[in-house]
């Protein structure tokens, strides 16, 4: 890279290169690396914020909430609630971020396919503004709780639309063979509906469906809009109510690698949901990846540079998703340039797993040593939030960079916290 460079799609909207090296958010990666360590996850704040503000001007009167599985933290809590965005949880753990971080309770969504009761009493108690009901036993929880708490609490019912998305086996979820929701095909949908409008503790706000992840293909949310707004138009004939919500999921893709198809944006989704869902049915969506995924860059040492193997300082603990599900990344030389020939290196980390691959053959100066600096774009999805602590190895930092300024919004794990857990 050079001076000139133009960054591709897949890095943070501040990603520049300069004075030799990457910069995110005004600040060079060697003066990030010297003072937070790495490996480091590098979240660019405007960026994310501009992601956000993407979504409610796509959809005026609609409700966004965004997926906290992809990442969350009690400082992204905050800026949602800023911004007027509300939250998905699928977790006591996630709900007590969503506190910690002043989220609005009525602005928080329950999700999860098996939702213990202390996580609905604690939910509900709190004041919980839906919860989603994923089963007929979750359906009795809910209900259960409610009573018992005094309240009527809003839900909304998960529904399989037998909707079959393009994408990886493991992020599609709104087809007949998923462990999510009830079937519309089968009835058990229509059945969940007359027990919750039976059920005197419990308000029907909407119906729920969301088909999966990483879709590039705007036809596939078409498909489920039209089956599940006929569906909810049978719902009221039949019961003679008005359902004023549809909560569509999340789902865009976003790129991972140069030059790859773009991703869709929040408006070019708007204009197919538009012509799909009635103007007197209130939109919800739920993005998560295509907010929080190209903002953060994970930032890596290089220990040892063997043949075509480039190990670092981190690996399948901190990104198990190429050895999870082959997922593909690119990777730069971040702390210099280089007029070396450029030489075809896997990315590999310290774990002890052949697997252990963090980006499977990528270009880079064929003099690259250890003490230099690799970044890795694309990183804020399912990285942090999926992080282990695989062979002990204490999980990394995400620092927030704006105008020049970094802090830390989740702190480096250490060895003492590893060790408190044992007795």
């Amino acid at each position: 890279m050079g001076s000139n460079t133009v960054m591709d799609q897949v890095w943070p909207r501040t990603a520049t290169w300069a004075e030799g090296e990457l910069r995110l958010g005004g600040l060079g990666v060697r003066h990030l690396a010297a003072e937070f360590g790495t490996p480091l996850y590098v979240l660019d704040e405007d960026d994310f914020r501009a992601r956000c503000a993407a979504w409610p001007a796509a959809f005026p009167g609609g409700d966004i909430h965004y997926g906290g599985k992809a990442f969350l933290a009690p400082a992204v809590v905050g800026w949602l609630r800023e911004l007027g965005l509300s939250l998905d949880v699928c977790s006591g753990g996630e709900l007590a971020v969503a506190r910690r971080g002043g989220m609005p309770a009525e602005r928080v969504v329950f999700h999860g396919n098996n939702k213990s009761v202390a996580e609905i009493r604690d939910a509900v108690r709190w004041g919980i503004g839906c919860v989603v009901l994923d089963s007929f036993q979750e359906l009795e929880r809910v209900a259960d709780v409610a009573h018992a708490s005094g309240v009527r609490q809003a839900v909304m019912i998960r529904v399989k639309p037998g909707v079959d998305a393009d994408t990886h086996a493991s992020w599609a979820t709104g087809g007949e063979n998923t462990k999510f929701g009830l079937s519309m095909a089968s009835g058990e949908a229509a059945e969940a509906v007359r027990r919750v409008l039976a059920e005197p503790s419990l308000e029907l706000v909407g119906l729920h469906s969301h088909i999966g992840s990483q879709i590039f293909d705007l036809g596939s949310f078409a498909t489920a809009a039209h089956r599940m707004v006929g569906f909810l138009r049978e719902v009221e004939r039949e019961h003679g109510v008005t359902i004023g919500k549809l909560d569509l999921g999340g789902g865009l893709g976003v790129p991972y690698l140069p030059g790859e198809k773009a991703a869709p944006t929040p408006a070019e989704l708007a204009e197919v949901l538009r012509a799909a869902v009635p103007a007197d049915v209130r939109i919800a969506l739920e993005p998560g990846r295509s907010v929080v995924g190209p903002t953060t860059v994970a930032l890596y040492e290089v220990g040892t540079v063997k043949g075509r193997y480039l190990s670092v300082d981190g690996g399948m603990s901190d990104n198990p998703r190429p050895a999870t599900y082959g997922a593909a990344y690119t990777a730069v030389l971040a702390s210099r340039t280089s007029e070396a020939a450029a030489r075809n290196f896997t990315i590999v980390g310290k774990h002890c797993e052949t697997g252990d691959i963090l980006v499977d053959g990528v270009d880079l100066p064929g003099d690259v040593r250890p003490g230099d600096l690799i970044a890795i774009p694309c990183s804020g999805a399912y990285q942090r939030s999926a992080a282990s602590n695989y062979n002990l190895l204490p999980r990394p930092p995400v620092v927030a960079v704006r105008d020049g300024v970094a802090r830390t919004i989740v702190r480096r794990e250490t060895e003492e916290d590893l060790l408190r857990l044992y007795v």
